[in-house]
């Protein structure tokens, strides 16, 4: 064997091992979510079953029709609890989004006094997991009389997720040569105009990024959620899951259809704005 054929062979070997580990890598990943949705088609006593049945026998869509055959009727408000889940995460998430355009491109084309001691005080706030907070919130919020609404959980959310934004928005309007906006500024554009036309439109993929993660930060949360809402009127989905606990039992698979519904919302936004993300995450996080 000569050393191209040689070359050509290694070649071939280290692609099939590196196409083999990442198959096995995302196997390992996807598996928790397809269990859970096999689990919403199964019998309870295929879910419990041990040793493990891999392969379902019976499946059925029993649990949809009963999440949803007994909404009004005294059943789960699941319709209700999507309704709040949505206007929680997207409020949150424009909010922060707002706030963290203008901290990052504050901190990445300004110079003001302790700006390096203030950007890492705000990075330090995301090493407090939200645990730790929900104690003190509901005191604080049980001061101002604003547990049990939209508007608590927003502003959770927001001081959740501005930090993130910020950081990951500063990374990327680092990448946008200020000369761009210095150029647009002497054909005849404003301050304004140059950022709205000329590097907006640039950072666009990092405040994707940024936006889809604060999303499903605020969609996914369960912590923070469990302690400051009490009724259907704020709940959202995540906590809603324990509705299907009982004292003594658990109905695994209607918790598991509930988390379908929860995850399809994700996985539809993830799917639109994925080019995005994956720029957004290559390049903003870079500092410059």
């Amino acid at each position: 064997m000569n050393d191209n054929a040689k070359a050509r062979f290694n070649g071939f070997l280290l692609s099939a091992a590196h196409k083999i580990g990442l198959f096995l890598a995302m196997a390992v990943i996807c598996l928790p979510g397809l269990w859970i949705v096999l689990a919403s088609f199964r019998p309870t006593v295929e879910i419990m079953a041990k040793p493990p049945v891999w392969i379902p026998r019976d499946l059925s869509f029993d649990a949809y029709i009963a999440m949803f055959s007994g909404v009004g009727q005294g059943g789960i408000p699941v319709i209700e609890y999507f309704r709040n889940s949505v206007i929680i995460s997207v409020t949150s998430t424009a909010i922060a989004l707002a706030l963290g355009m203008a901290g990052g491109y504050a901190f990445a084309r300004f110079r003001f006094k302790a700006k390096s001691s203030i950007f890492l005080g705000l990075m330090l706030t995301r090493t407090v997991p939200g645990i730790a907070l929900s104690l003190p919130l509901f005191f604080v919020y049980s001061k101002l009389g604003i547990i049990d609404t939209h508007f608590g959980l927003i502003v959770a959310y927001v001081a959740l997720n501005v930090p993130f934004t910020i950081w990951l928005i500063d990374g990327f309007f680092r990448q946008v040569p200020k000369d761009l906006a210095e150029a647009a500024q002497i054909d005849g554009c404003t301050r304004w105009q140059a950022f709205w036309q000329v590097e907006f439109p640039l950072a666009g993929p990092g405040i994707a990024s940024a936006g889809i993660f604060a999303f499903l930060t605020s969609w996914n949360e369960f912590a923070l959620a469990s302690q400051l809402t009490r009724s259907v009127n704020s709940k959202t989905l995540p906590v809603g899951l324990l509705d299907y606990t009982a004292e003594f039992t658990i109905d695994w698979r209607g918790m598991c259809a509930l988390a379908v519904i929860m995850i399809i919302p994700a996985l539809v936004l993830t799917f639109i704005v994925q080019k995005h993300l994956v720029s957004g995450l290559t390049s903003g996080a870079v500092k410059g």
